[in-house]
Formats: C-alpha cells, sequence, structure tokens
C-alpha cells in the first residue's frame, strides 16, 4: 500500500515549507489574493478534520465502546509521517506495544491493524458480511473499469455473479484441467530457455515472471505461436510492473477523498495511460476471437477463458447482467493478479531452498521416486508429491504472496475484540505478522517444511493461524489456478535442473521489499545444470 510514505512527507513538508515562505512574505495584489484563498483552504481542511473527529467520538460513545489504542498522530496528516515503507515488519512491531489489534490515523481514514488469529476469525467469519467489502485505491478503481472486478465491486448481486463466473465457470478444476495443454506448452518453453543457458548466472525471477505471464495469458485466449500474440509478453511485463508499483504508491486521494478530485499527485492519470495500454490488447483479442468464433472455429481443442467469458455475456442466464466491462475487468484481474503473486512466491521458494540443499535434495528424491528420473512432470503427479506440497505450503507462510491481504472496509460500525471498528475504516489483516507469531509456530523463522507434513491445515481459510489467501467471502477466487501453477512451475524446476549459486555466492540474501505484493529485495540469480540426460525432456 505505502512503500514510499517517506517520500511523500518529505515532499509535502518541502512544499509546506516553500509555501510558508511564500505566504509571509506575499506582497503585491495577486500574492496578497492566493494568500487569502490558500488561508481559507486551510481552514476549510481544519474544520473538516474537526468535524469529522467530533462525529467519530460521538459515534464512539453512541456504541458504548472504545477505538483500539494506538499511537498519536498529528492533525490532518495523522500518522502518515511516520510509516516505514516496510508496513509489514512495522505494523508487527507496533503491535509488540499495541496489542493484536490497534489503530491508526491516516488523514481522514481511520487504520486497523490486527495481528491476531482469533480477531482474524471475528473479521472473516464471524463478521464477514460486515466486512465484505474492500477499501478501494482510486488507482485501482481506474485499472479495473470503475471497479467493475471480483476483487474490488461491493458486496452484493453484482458481485456475487462475478465471483459465480470466476469460481464456476474459469477457475474450478474441471476448467483448468481443460486448458492443460497450454500450461504444459508454456512450461516447456521455459525449460528450453532455462536449458539453452545452462552454465551460465540467469535472473530466475525475470524467468518465472515472464513464464507466468504467458501461461496465464495462453489461458486467457490461446497464445498459439502468432508472433503478434508471443510478443504481447514483453509488453504486458513492462505494463504490469507499472500497474503494480502505482497500486503500491501513497496516494493523498485515499487518505483524503474529499480531494481525490484533483488528483494531486497525477496517478490515476498516470495508471489511466497503463489502462488504455491494456484496454486496446484485450479490445484487439475479444474483437479477434468474436471473429473466429463467426466464423466456426471457436470449438478450439483447448477451450480458453475468454471464449468462455464470451459466451457467458452472450447467454445472459443472470439477473445481473455479465456485460464487457465485467469481462475486461476479470481479464485484468487474471493479467495483474494472477502474474506478480505466482512469479514471486515461486522465487522465494527457490531462494529458500537454495539455502536448504538437504531441503532441496529431499524435494528431488521425492520427484525422483514419483515421476521417475527421466520422466517428464505432468500435473497428474502433483497430488501424490506430499512433501513439495509442504514447501509450497510454508513459502506461503513465511513469504505470504499479499502480505497485509487487500484492506477490508466494515460497511457498518461493529465491536471486534471488545472495541469498536467504525464504518468506512481500513482494516489491515497482517498475516505475515500471524504467520510468524511465536506463540503459535515452532522456530517461526526457520524454513522447515516438515512442520506441514503432519498438518491438517489448507490454503480454504478454515484455519486461522494460516491465511494465505485469505478467508471468508472475499478469499481469493483463484487458489486452485495458484496451487497447480506453484506445484506445476516448482516441481519442472527441481526435477530438471540442479541450481547453483555464482562464484563467490555462499548464501541467498532473503530480504525483503514491501509492496502489494511481497518480492525480494535483490534478484534470485543462479547457475543451472541439467539433472537428466535425456535431451527430448529439455
Amino acid at each position: 500500500m505505502m512503500i514510499t510514505t517517506a517520500n511523500m512527507c518529505e515532499s509535502l513538508t518541502s512544499a509546506a515549507s516553500d509555501a510558508w515562505a511564500w505566504w509571509a512574505e506575499a506582497h503585491n495584489e495577486r500574492d496578497k489574493w492566493a494568500r487569502a484563498i490558500l488561508t481559507v483552504s486551510s481552514l476549510a481542511l481544519l474544520i473538516i478534520w474537526y468535524t469529522r473527529t467530533t462525529l467519530l467520538c460521538k459515534s464512539r460513545k453512541s456504541h458504548n465502546l472504545r477505538y483500539p489504542p494506538g499511537p498519536r498522530g498529528l492533525p490532518l496528516v495523522g500518522h502518515l509521517p511516520f510509516l516505514d515503507p516496510q508496513l509489514h515488519t512495522y505494523f508487527a512491531n507496533l503491535a509488540k506495544t499495541y496489542g493484536p489489534i490497534y489503530k491508526l490515523r491516516l488523514g481522514n481514514k481511520l487504520g486497523v491493524v490486527v495481528t491476531s488469529p482469533s480477531l482474524a476469525r471475528e473479521i472473516l467469519r464471524d463478521n464477514d458480511i460486515t466486512f465484505a467489502n474492500h477499501d478501494v485505491p482510486s488507482v485501482a478503481r481506474v485499472a479495473t473499469y470503475g471497479g467493475s472486478d471480483v476483487v474490488w465491486t461491493p458486496y452484493g448481486p453484482e458481485w456475487r455473479m462475478l465471483r459465480r463466473v470466476c469460481v464456476r465457470d474459469m477457475l474450478n478444476n474441471a476448467s483448468l484441467d481443460a486448458v492443460y495443454g497450454l500450461r504444459k506448452r508454456e512450461v516447456k518453453r521455459m525449460v528450453k530457455a532455462i536449458h539453452g543457458r545452462i552454465g551460465s548466472p540467469i535472473n530466475l525471477g525475470e524467468e518465472l515472471f515472464l513464464t507466468i505471464l504467458n501461461v496465464i495469458t495462453s489461458m486467457l485466449w490461446g497464445g498459439g505461436d502468432d508472433e503478434r500474440i508471443a510478443s504481447l509478453g514483453v509488453e504486458f511485463r513492462v505494463v504490469v510492473g507499472e500497474i503494480t508499483e502505482l497500486l503500491g504508491k501513497p496516494n493523498v486521494s485515499d487518505f483524503f477523498p474529499s480531494l481525490a478530485r484533483f488528483d494531486l499527485q497525477g496517478l490515476e492519470r498516470d495508471m489511466k495511460v497503463l489502462f488504455l495500454r491494456f484496454d486496446r490488447i484485450f479490445d484487439a483479442m475479444i474483437k479477434g476471437r468474436l471473429k473466429s468464433m463467426e466464423g466456426g472455429s471457436g470449438g478450439q481443442e483447448c477451450k480458453d477463458f475468454l471464449q468462455t467469458l464470451l459466451q457467458l455475456k452472450d447467454e445472459g442466464e443472470s439477473k445481473v447482467p455479465f456485460t464487457m466491462k465485467h469481462l475486461k475487468a476479470l481479464l485484468m484481474d487474471m493479467v495483474v493478479g494472477g502474474t506478480d503473486t505466482t512469479a514471486n512466491t515461486l522465487e522465494w521458494g527457490m531462494a529458500e531452498l537454495m539455502n536448504k540443499p538437504e531441503t532441496m535434495a529431499k524435494a528431488q528424491e521425492e520427484l525422483d521416486r514419483v515421476v521417475g528420473k527421466d520422466c517428464q512432470v505432468e500435473e497428474s503427479h502433483l497430488p501424490k508429491l506430499h512433501y513439495l506440497q509442504a514447501v509450497v505450503k510454508e513459502t506461503l507462510r513465511l513469504r505470504p504472496g499479499v502480505p497485509l491481504l487487500v484492506p477490508h472496509c466494515p460497511s457498518s460500525s461493529c465491536n471486534i475484540g471488545g472495541y469498536l471498528i467504525p464504518k468506512g475504516a481500513r482494516v489491515f489483516l497482517n498475516v505475515w505478522a500471524i504467520h510468524r507469531d511465536p506463540s503459535i509456530w515452532d522456530n517461526p523463522s526457520e524454513f522447515n517444511p516438515q512442520r506441514f507434513m503432519n498438518n491438517n491445515c489448507d490454503y480454504n481459510g478454515n484455519y486461522f493461524n494460516y491465511l494465505p489467501f485469505g478467508s471468508g467471502r472475499r478469499i481469493c477466487a483463484g487458489i486452485p489456478m495458484a496451487e497447480k501453477m506453484l506445484m506445476y512451475g516448482l516441481a519442472t524446476l527441481l526435477h530438471l535442473f540442479n541450481w547453483e549459486l555464482p562464484s563467490g555466492c555462499e548464501v541467498v540474501e532473503l530480504k525483503e521489499k514491501f509492496g502489494i505484493v511481497m518480492k525480494r529485495a535483490t534478484p534470485l540469480i543462479v547457475v543451472p545444470t541439467p539433472r537428466s540426460s535425456q535431451a527430448n525432456l529439455y
């Protein structure tokens, strides 16, 4: 959410200092009028802040509850100037002082941070409907056709329709099995690319990002060998990176909604530029697919998601119509939401294994036993790879893809843990901290897949000590796809290659870089060598 808050506050402080000097020294008539306008505007903001604070106090008294504890902030800006760029660890450290639930004033928004499984259960299960909305950043609204996707649409009939489309028609196991051939093709391309650089250092994160992006776009509209479609991978990689960066930047419009219309930092303007690039690509793909379907060639062997969505739009079975705007917004969710999270989790998994050679060897021994030393990994093997499943789960425990989940926003004031959480608050669930709580996990900072070998916890949000994909109504809709891609990608990398660090490197640096998606602070540079003598596997 706020990876550069300190920089924003420094800029605001500098601007305020310059404005004060100008205000104090203004002499000509024009400057005097501007000074008067600035003074009136500042007073208006103070009045708004005071009024809002007074109303919140009245709301608290009417519910006979108090707000959670928390650090005191400054007038108007609240706690914004004090936030650390590594927000997940900063929030975890504040919890040591203020407890498992505390508040932060973030401009005109009240933030509430939760780091306890029992409180997470209260929010995501006991009061699930109340917290079924997400707090929508202004740039996310721009990127998703006005918030018409499954992530940001408010809870209600429209959201239920979109969720049904995702779960029933796109991301269930049967639909994913139908496009297995497309995933297999892109993974084979990755294997060939890595094999072409045997013995040389490679940036594994870059290779994984491009592969996952190609996998997702192939499942969306088939991909094929057309050069124009293949070249989209490079363009998407650039644009997706820029979009996630904009989503992670602190935005005055989000902290002071009354100022949103002015787009003071120009972030919405920048997002619109990126959005239009995606929209043009989507239009081209949709136009081409409609043309092929009209020509009678829509029933290809591997039915991709775009064809499924276009057929759903034409059927119009739901009471809430599935429109072209919804269709494009779901495509955006898949491309932006599915690439960074999956690629980064795979990179983290490989990084952790590089520092635990005995753990990597154990996973490879299981692969040799289940798959066969000189055989190709197939998705049918994955349910039998129990230790590899534990490796993936442990990676998601230590490095959850979205460390604070998507912030929730209560539709009405409610009681959580004996405290009042007011309507409209921004509620952060720090799953990164929950996953590292020493009262829950033994040696929580250690990468140890063995802890999941006799553990029944899964990804479905029923075990509140472990919530890599969230829980409740707004749990991630793409869990089946993420699980398949993580397992298949990691199994292929470990089964076909041995991995070493470049000369002069002894361990992999595991420093994190906070953002919407948990990333590595430094690229993972590794040297691959083949594990099999069968050339046909590469």
